[in-house]
């Protein structure tokens, strides 16, 4: 049940959903925090009804600044070594994030991150690789990290790295940040190949190809460019 382990899940308006994700995501990890990021119905009371502890912000900031506080929440548990960042709307397996938190403990990483172009059963849609894999080349060019996917939400984290990663960018560029903040405090990372469930419900929440063109306008905006 991974008792060393904490789910990371940031919260916002997922209804009924959340409540599947939590109460299947329980059978392999006991510990999991919701960040409700100030959501308009009661998706906090069914993440905390289907076994999640719930931390409430009350208006909403982004999912970077609820992944912030989900992280900062599960450190205070002593006896917590390994953070898993795990999205609410279904997409993500936890046996994907089980494996991951497996490296950590055998491997000499301190982050694993998941990456949907090394599945061989990818379904993203054509321009949606397009644009994703125009994000990996920006990345590769200013973290210099080797990385095939810039910005799938499924990640696993030892507490050396969650102490040293500080996440400032409160929506999606922050998935953007966290390499940087690998890159500058010479983080030593992998990626392990996951697939991503792709159904009609995550596609309209953050899996749709307008928003993966929000990520590159917020990328170039925030370095500048």
């Amino acid at each position: 049940m991974n008792p060393d382990t904490w789910l990371i899940v940031p919260l916002y308006n997922e209804g009924q959903v959340v409540g599947d994700v939590i109460r299947h995501a329980r059978e392999s990890f006991c510990k999991i925090v919701c960040v409700d990021d100030g959501s308009r119905d009661d998706s906090g009371q069914i993440a905390a009804d289907a076994g999640a502890v719930v931390v409430t912000h009350p208006v909403n900031l982004g999912q970077g600044a609820a992944l912030q506080t989900g992280i900062r929440y599960a450190m205070g548990d002593p006896a917590a070594n390994y953070f898993v960042t795990f999205d609410s709307d279904g997409q993500h397996r936890t046996e994907d994030a089980e494996r991951m938190v497996q490296r950590l403990r055998t491997e000499e990483f301190d982050v694993i991150l998941g990456s949907r172009f090394l599945d061989s059963e990818v379904e993203a849609g054509l321009l949606k690789r397009i644009v994703l894999k125009a994000a990996v080349l920006f990345e590769r060019m200013t973290t210099k990290l080797k990385v095939t996917d810039t910005h799938n939400g499924l990640r696993a984290l030892n507490r050396t790295a969650a102490e040293k990663i500080h996440i400032r960018q409160n929506r999606m560029a922050h998935g953007s940040e966290i390499l940087q903040e690998i890159a500058v405090h010479k983080l030593r990372y992998s990626e392990e190949p996951v697939h991503i469930i792709y159904t009609e419900y995550s596609m309209a929440k953050g899996q749709s190809l307008w928003n993966s063109i929000n990520i590159l306008d917020e990328l170039f905006l925030n370095r500048g460019l």
